[in-house]
């Protein structure tokens, strides 16, 4: 069975021109991937938007019918950053279905990648930082509720703390948020996951990777997940205009062989989305991308994927 893929034509909707967040990069991803011989169309499963009962087992209602009505307040939309429309609340939902998706394939295979997902600054009842519904979070309190799976480690590599992540989980033993993160960067009130680790300004390759090699085995084996859900944000690149962080193509290639390959060998199976990155060099933001997905082919087709205990 080939390693599965989540994409939908609807994870790209207009947006102003001139506007920060690179929305064409999940249609390039997915065309990327594709022509660089990385993934077959085959491999790519189209997600569906979820019924509103799953979103509201992390957000309110209020928040989602206003959102998906169009009648938040201009701060709570400021707050979000993105304009809004119809197409983008119909992206909000097929984006937040395919990292379900993700999940489920993931369970069934060992390993599964969203082209889209790691909206983690959304909390319960607000959108924040780009992110309107968590979909991460939203996941987990699906995939728990289907019975799939009971304990959910969610390790979160953005270079921004999951900080609405770990707000809707700070009393919930059952899932484990780890942020691992640049300390001086957005939000500037951080929320307390089940672990931080705040990263200084200007961290570069060895020393990244060293230090997530001190947290992820030990993370782990004493946690025991059903499911890891991956946040492989690439804004902890140098070239990152809200980073803040040095890593470079190499350091982030090494990171997701890093967390990929040591989930694999403990026999964890992994759903992965790719989170935050806002290059100015659009081509090179989308191949930093795109390093999560041959990683996870390269981890996929050796035998280690194997041991998984799904």
């Amino acid at each position: 069975m080939d390693l599965p893929f989540v994409y939908h034509p609807d994870y790209v909707v207009p947006l102003p021109p001139g506007h920060r967040f690179p929305m064409e990069k999940f249609r390039r991803l997915y065309q990327t991937l594709l022509a660089d011989g990385v993934a077959s169309a085959s491999q790519f499963h189209q997600p569906e938007a979820p019924p509103q009962e799953w979103i509201e087992l992390v957000h309110t209602p209020e928040y989602i019918r206003d959102y998906c009505e169009g009648t938040l307040d201009a701060k709570a939309q400021r707050r979000i950053g993105l304009p809004w429309s119809p197409a983008l609340v119909q992206r909000t939902c097929i984006a937040v279905g395919g990292t379900i998706l993700t999940a489920r394939l993931a369970l069934e295979h060992g390993l599964a990648c969203n082209t889209a997902g790691g909206t983690h600054h959304a909390f319960p009842s607000y959108g924040s930082g780009f992110c309107i519904f968590n979909d991460l979070a939203i996941a987990a309190r699906v995939i728990q509720q289907q019975g799939l799976a009971q304990k959910v480690l969610i390790v979160d590599l953005d270079v921004h703390q999951g900080d609405g992540t770990a707000f809707i989980f700070q009393d919930d033993p059952t899932v484990f948020t780890f942020s691992m993160h640049c300390e001086v960067n957005f939000p500037g009130t951080k929320q307390t996951s089940d672990l931080d680790v705040p990263l200084p300004v200007g961290m570069e390759d060895e020393e990244y990777l060293q230090t997530l090699a001190k947290y992820l085995p030990d993370l782990l084996s004493g946690f025991q997940p059903d499911l890891v859900l991956y946040d492989a944000g690439v804004d902890p690149h140098s070239g990152d205009r809200l980073g803040k962080l040095a890593l470079s193509d190499r350091g982030l290639f090494c990171r997701e062989m890093q967390v990929l390959s040591t989930c694999a060998a403990q026999g964890y199976p992994v759903a992965c989305v790719i989170g935050g990155g806002y290059g100015d060099d659009f081509e090179a933001l989308v191949y930093r991308h795109s390093l999560l997905h041959r990683a996870a082919s390269e981890v996929y087709s050796s035998s280690g994927i194997k041991s998984l205990r799904f």
